[in-house]
Parts: structure tokens; sequence; C-alpha cells
């Protein structure tokens, strides 16, 4: 039980993170290696998109996922 909890803290944090490097549009986090493939095939304001979507997707996932195991 102890693992589900700290794979759903890990994709909160991931989801957190991704969600408010959209909104702020942190430079550090779409200049990253990892991001930059993104950022140079859709461009900055569609990668900031992508990234928001795919934080609430990360955090909408560990909320479902903590509820589900809860009641089983």
């Amino acid at each position: 039980m102890i693992l589900h909890h700290i794979i759903q803290t890990i994709f909160v944090i991931a989801g957190v993170t991704a969600l408010l490097a959209a909104i702020l549009n942190w430079d550090w986090f779409f200049t990253a290696r990892n991001a930059e493939f993104v950022v140079k095939r859709m461009g900055r304001t569609k990668s900031r998109i992508l990234y928001g979507i795919a934080g609430l997707l990360f955090i909408t996932a560990a909320v479902y996922f903590y509820y589900r195991i809860k009641s089983i």
C-alpha cells in the first residue's frame, strides 16, 4: 500500500510542476533538454497548453487512484 502512495505522490508532484510551468511560463522548464523537443515542434504557446493538460491529467490520475485504492 505504501508503494501506491509513493507513486501517487510522484504523479501529483509531476502534475503540479507541469501545470505551474505552463501557467507561469517558466523559462527553465521550457528550455530544458526534455521539453525543448516539444517546444521546437509545437511552439511555446502550444507547448504550454500541452504541459498544462498533461499536468491536470497527472493530478487527476493520482486523485482517481487514491480514491479507487481506498475503496478496495
